[in-house]
């Protein structure tokens, strides 16, 4: 692949997480947050095997970054959810 594919596909990834990020309403946040952490860990997987492409130093960096944020999401999401159920536990 060349490298103005991946950055095309890394700036459109990009764009349309803002945008679906954006979209929900807070109180759909916390019921979509289990279909969203099964989506980041796609993205992780994704970003893995963008990182080991072997397309030069950039690409490799981009999907660096790639990682970072996608597990940063991902373990974001689980804390989140976590907290949110521990809401609904009774207290003894």
């Amino acid at each position: 692949m060349s490298f103005v594919l991946l950055l095309t596909v890394f700036v459109l990834a990009v764009f349309v997480g803002f945008e679906i990020i954006t979209k929900v309403p807070p109180t759909l946040h916390t019921p979509l947050m289990s279909g969203s952490n099964a989506i980041s860990g796609i993205t992780v997987v994704g970003a893995l095997v963008a990182t080991g492409a072997g397309e030069g130093m950039l690409a490799t960096g981009l999907g660096l970054f790639a990682v970072i944020f996608a597990t940063i999401n991902v373990v974001g999401g689980f804390l989140v959810s976590h907290r949110m159920l521990g809401m609904f536990r009774r207290k003894g």
